[in-house]
This record gives C-alpha cells, structure tokens and sequence, in this order.
C-alpha cells in the first residue's frame, strides 16, 4: 500500500480508521432482528405484544 505525499496525517487517519471501521464484522440488518433492537431501545414495547406484527 503506497501512501500519497500529497495526503495530511489527518487525512491519513481518517482512512486508516474507515478501513478498520469496514473491517469490522457488521450486524444483521432488517427483518425480526432489527424490530428486536428497536424494542430494546423504547423497552415499553414488550409490555404491548399486540403491537408487533
């Protein structure tokens, strides 16, 4: 991997962090789990069941 002369150490970081951030493995998205999270977050929803679907 070559480095541009032309780029900041700034600028430098800042990729080196978005390729670690792109590394990491990421959750599932959509479906049953993403309804999950989001009743995780209010936590009132699990009192309501006839709310989900």
């Amino acid at each position: 991997m070559t480095d541009n002369p032309d780029e900041t150490p700034i600028k430098r970081a800042l990729r080196l962090k978005q390729a670690a951030l792109d590394a990491k493995p990421k959750p599932p998205r959509g479906g049953r789990f993403q309804r999950e999270q989001a009743a995780a977050k209010q936590g009132s929803s699990k009192a309501r069941p006839w709310t989900s679907r």
